[in-house]
């Protein structure tokens, strides 16, 4: 389920499976990654990325997310995937984030064109949400500058650009 207007859009599912077919198959990553990390799912939106994580055996997936709409709308797909024991739900910002623990997988799906990336994982970073070595997927735009580190896969899909990289350790 996703709210009606233009402050969601949701992943698309052909961009959600390349994600995981990266994250399953690539040397640097394995499937390993999605039984043992914990998952951050920022800009969570619908909560596409967090649930499909917990669906192929995530431990734990966290949601940050400050549209109402969203909000409700993520409850309510945490709910039909019976994933509630797994999920938690946090109403922020995800570039004013409050203090968190660390995660090591870490999904980011902002709006395009704000450069919202780099910000906000600064800011979650600072915050405490980002594991030293963390894996990160984020979603960019067609005119959003990719992150200035090591590039580990790099897929387009539409207007969406996923980038894959690694937080130092």
């Amino acid at each position: 389920m996703a709210p009606a207007g233009f402050f969601t859009r949701p992943t698309s599912g052909r961009a959600r499976q390349a994600a995981f077919d990266i994250l399953g198959h690539a040397a640097w990553a394995g499937q390993e990654v999605l039984r043992q990390a914990r998952v951050l799912d920022a800009f969570a939106g619908t909560g596409a990325y967090g649930l499909e994580a917990l669906s192929r055996g995530a431990p734990a997936a966290t949601f940050i997310e400050q549209d109402r709409a969203a909000l409700a709308a993520l409850r309510q797909n945490i709910a039909a995937c019976r994933a509630e024991a797994a999920a938690r739900v946090v109403a922020a910002d995800a570039e004013k984030p409050p203090p968190g623990t660390p995660h090591e997988l870490v999904f980011l799906d902002p709006p395009y064109g704000q450069d919202f990336v780099p910000r906000a994982l600064a800011a979650l970073a600072a915050a405490g949400w980002v594991a030293p070595g963390a894996l990160i997927a984020a979603e960019f735009g067609p005119q959003d500058p990719a992150p200035a580190t090591e590039i580990l896969a790099q897929r387009a899909h539409g207007k969406a650009r996923l980038i894959f990289w690694k937080m130092p350790p």
